[in-house]
């Protein structure tokens, strides 16, 4: 009995010291992630510092340069001295070529030395946008963004409205410069907003602004083009061609899952036009695409989609599926109706198509060989 006893005890002993044990474990481990993220923390505060300090200094080298410039008059042969000088005195430093304090001296006539917003300066530089400033209330992420990212914007987005925009969409979703430069030339802050929705009534305020912001109308896939009558189906293959192309004009963050996706309800078969994801949205995107104008029964099928997507592929952490119908025009007037009681999340944009020459023009036109002759140059 005794012996029983002081078995039982001695398992008990042994299991509460194997318990011990594995919580000890289970508690370094989440001890050990604790320290690592605030390792990265600071890791990461350092690097916004180190590049809000750069900017800064630019902005100060950009003021003294300027002020310089208006006392004495110099001309470039001084940014050329004082580029060699700076590179003998500081070769670690790349940022002093002359073209380089030039942008130092825009970077500090366009922005206050708080780095929030436009300055209200009578620079020549300044005037453009200062003139827009009185509509709009909000700062300028300018310290936020690295210096070539101010410098692209600085050089190609003008407006005051569509250069916060594009900051704002370089931090939120981690825009290269390159991609930047890409979006700028496809004109992303002008296609965003006009297209026809249901956001604000089927999302949360803050969830709906995101959609909208991810959307465009129209969509421009000029890496296609027909010189005879098309399909939808011709344009789904060939925007699967140029998928690298297709990802660029839908925008940051989306993944391709696959064109005529399957997917079976109550034993019948269906496929999705095109399905995609957005990684930082966490959400699946249904396009549906038609070669024709806009119609409301359009609509239907695409929220069954919608719905499909929800209970069939979202796992836990996905958002609502969104579903998007792209058509080759649309009366929004109708397509506001068509939304109005649905349930789903559903824009509706336009789309074109590269301009391709009709065959019998281009069957007028000289080759390349008989301009040469007519050139002289063969």
């Amino acid at each position: 009995m005794y012996i029983n006893q002081r078995r039982v005890w001695l398992k008990k002993q042994i299991y509460k010291w194997l318990d011990n044990l594995m919580g000890n474990f289970r508690g370094y481990a989440a001890l050990l992630r604790k320290i690592k993220q605030r390792v990265l923390t600071a890791q990461q505060r350092v690097i916004y510092a180190a590049n809000e300090e750069m900017l800064r200094m630019y902005w100060d080298v950009g003021e003294m340069l300027q002020q310089s410039q208006d006392a004495d008059g110099w001309g470039k042969k001084t940014l050329q001295r004082l580029s060699v000088d700076l590179k003998n005195d500081y070769s670690e430093i790349k940022g002093f070529t002359v073209r380089n304090m030039q942008y130092m001296v825009q970077f500090f006539n366009e922005y206050n030395q708080a780095l929030t917003m436009v300055k209200s300066s009578a620079s020549p530089i300044a005037k453009s946008l200062i003139s827009q400033l009185g509509e709009y209330n909000f700062n300028l992420p300018v310290k936020h963004l690295d210096w070539t990212h101010n410098l692209v914007l600085m050089k190609q987005v003008k407006d005051i409205r569509a250069r916060y925009w594009y900051m704002m969409q370089s931090i939120t979703n981690h825009w290269t410069t390159r991609y930047l430069q890409e979006a700028i030339k496809l004109d992303d802050y002008g296609k965003h907003g006009a297209l026809a929705n249901n956001f604000a009534e089927t999302l949360p305020a803050p969830e709906a602004n995101d959609v909208k912001s991810m959307l465009k109308d129209p969509y421009i896939f000029d890496m296609l083009t027909f010189t005879d009558q098309y399909n939808e189906r011709d344009v789904e293959i060939g925007l699967v061609r140029h998928v690298e192309k297709f990802l660029v004009e839908m925008g940051a963050g989306f993944a391709f899952m696959g064109r005529q996706y399957h997917i079976e309800v109550s034993g019948d078969d269906y496929y999705i036009d095109i399905l995609m994801y957005n990684a930082f949205l966490h959400r699946y995107l249904v396009i549906e695409l038609k070669d024709t104008e806009f119609m409301s029964e359009y609509i239907g099928k695409l929220n069954f989609y919608c719905s499909a997507v929800d209970d069939i592929l979202c796992r836990e952490g996905d958002n609502r599926t969104i579903g998007l119908l792209l058509c080759k025009n649309k009366d929004r007037i109708k397509a506001e109706y068509a939304l109005r009681d649905i349930q789903k999340p559903i824009g509706i944009s336009d789309y074109e198509l590269g301009q391709a020459l009709p065959k019998d023009i281009r069957g007028s036109l000289p080759t390349i060989e008989e301009i040469e002759k007519e050139l002289g140059l063969k």
